[in-house]
């Protein structure tokens, strides 16, 4: 049903609106400073943390009042949002092509890991809580890379919309550019240097945009989708049940 793609289309709207909306108040407030300036004197340094602005990341973006909250929000409302793409992602691949059943369900798994990693950084201020924050971030950025790849596999293995000519060499190149900055960023992210560490920032916002791209070409996949597919997965999994209890 053509209702369905609205959802994918909100997934990545609510994530790119919020998030740079949460910059754009950050840096209003003067509280992180411009994704522009690279040579910046006012940059925070462990021997300067008053009247200065933070490296421009999207987790410092909602370290302070009153962009925190909005930055929680929207993480939460993302990762919950997620977490339903992935549900609805699976029961479309097991109603469709239960062949790559198994491929499909490591795939779920990276992503509801993802999903709560993201929920425990967005959750955990990383000016209160930074271990936590971090944690849950690095967790989600590694799931999400696996998570890109499985589906971009699947995509090249399975027939849903008959576009796949089209959305498999873009979910590719999508990938590839996913993976890469990743790395980019995880090796300049821990960098002392004033340079490394806000071009590690523009990465962040890179891997951000990217993936809400990704997330957006699904749309075409959800033209096909039904709530159908949804009971039938549940369906299923109630008729397995008593099979599993025999055997047993």
């Amino acid at each position: 049903m053509v209702f369905w793609i609205i959802f994918p289309i909100s997934l990545s709207l609510v994530s790119f609106i919020g998030t740079w909306t949460v910059y754009g108040l950050a840096l209003a407030n003067t509280h992180v400073c411009s994704l522009s300036d690279w040579g910046s004197d006012n940059y925070c340094k462990a021997n300067h943390t008053t009247g200065c602005c933070l490296v421009p990341t999207i987790s410092s973006s909602g370290t302070k009042s009153p962009e925190n909250s909005l930055f929680t929000a929207t993480i939460n409302a993302g990762s919950f949002l997620f977490l339903l793409f992935c549900i609805f992602h699976h029961a479309h691949i097991m109603e469709r092509h239960r062949l790559h059943s198994m491929l499909s369900k490591f795939a779920l798994v990276f992503g509801v890991v993802a999903a709560l990693g993201a929920f425990t950084a967005g959750n955990c201020n990383p000016g209160d809580l930074a271990l936590p924050h971090y944690f849950g971030a690095a967790i989600s950025f590694i799931c999400i890379c696996f998570y890109t790849v499985l589906l971009t596999s699947l995509t090249g293995k399975c027939v849903l919309t008959g576009y796949e000519w089209a959305l498999y060499p873009l979910r590719i190149v999508s990938t590839v550019v996913q993976t890469i900055v990743t790395i980019c960023y995880t090796v300049l992210f821990a960098q002392d240097q004033h340079f490394c560490v806000h071009l590690s920032a523009i990465f962040e916002w890179m891997l951000s945009v990217n993936l809400e791209l990704f997330e957006l070409s699904f749309a075409v996949e959800f033209c096909f989708f039904s709530s159908f597919m949804i009971s039938n997965l549940l369906t299923k999994r109630e008729e397995e049940k008593p099979l599993i209890i025999s055997m047993s």
